[in-house]
């Protein structure tokens, strides 16, 4: 993968209590990656983690509050999907071991090779981008592209058949403005005998909206309609 480009679709917590470290690969994976979010404990990394929903999460194994592997396992209670690497000292091995049930990504023994992390965290990269199932729309709001659905906190928002057919058609290509005439074409294509008319569609999202957080479906004004992916 070329690194020249900064990585903006993937996003890395990085919970480390010792400061010098912390900011050396805060620093460091800035090289490679947009989105950085740090901790200094176990307990602003869990909080962190359910703000920001990062990809991946690289946490030492011991930190005031909680340590390593209890964030981890907390985590874990509801999310098997958020990649967990695990910084530690060569002296605690056994609680690597112990670990295994919680789905680690892999784990880095002090003092941290950085060019190891780099390969790492570059080929995990490459992994998420080609099996991401959601798009985040907001903090708490994706689309599940699997099963074509819209969740918000872990709860679905049923979308009646229409509706469902407009995010479909705004998640297939998120940034881009649809106009009206190509919202109702893709509402309506099955239906040829439907005259094309620009204050039924905006009614439509207009009465969609109320059902959903607001400015989730944006308005560009004499242009359309599109929605707006999360940066995580």
């Amino acid at each position: 993968m070329k690194t020249k480009e900064i990585i903006d679709d993937i996003s890395i917590l990085i919970a480390e209590d010792e400061s010098e470290l912390r900011e050396y690969l805060k620093e460091y994976l800035e090289l490679f990656f947009k989105n950085i979010f740090v901790a200094r404990c176990g307990k602003t990394a869990y909080e962190t983690y359910l703000d920001k929903k990062p990809d991946i999460i690289l946490s030492d194994i011991n930190m005031p509050n909680i340590d390593g592997l209890s964030m981890a396992k907390k985590i874990r209670e509801s999310d098997s999907e958020t990649n967990i690497i695990i910084m530690s000292a060569h002296s605690d091995r056994e609680k690597l071991l112990r670990a295994v049930e919680l789905g680690l990504i892999t784990y880095l023994i002090k003092p941290i090779n950085s060019q190891k992390l780099k390969e790492i965290l570059l080929e995990l990269t490459q992994k998420l981008r080609a099996s991401k199932k959601r798009i985040y729309l907001s903090s708490d709001i994706y689309w599940d592209k699997i099963s074509q659905t819209l969740w918000q906190n872990n709860q679905q928002i049923f979308l009646k058949e229409k509706e469902l057919l407009l995010f479909k058609l705004f998640c297939s290509q998120t940034n881009k403005i649809f106009t009206a005439k190509e919202i109702f074409e893709h509402l309506y294509e099955k239906q040829n005998d439907k005259k094309f008319s620009e204050h039924s569609i905006t009614s439509f999202i207009k009465r969609l909206r109320v059902k959903l957080p607001q400015n989730l479906i944006q308005n560009e004004y004499g242009a359309g309609y599109k929605i707006l992916p999360f940066n995580r």
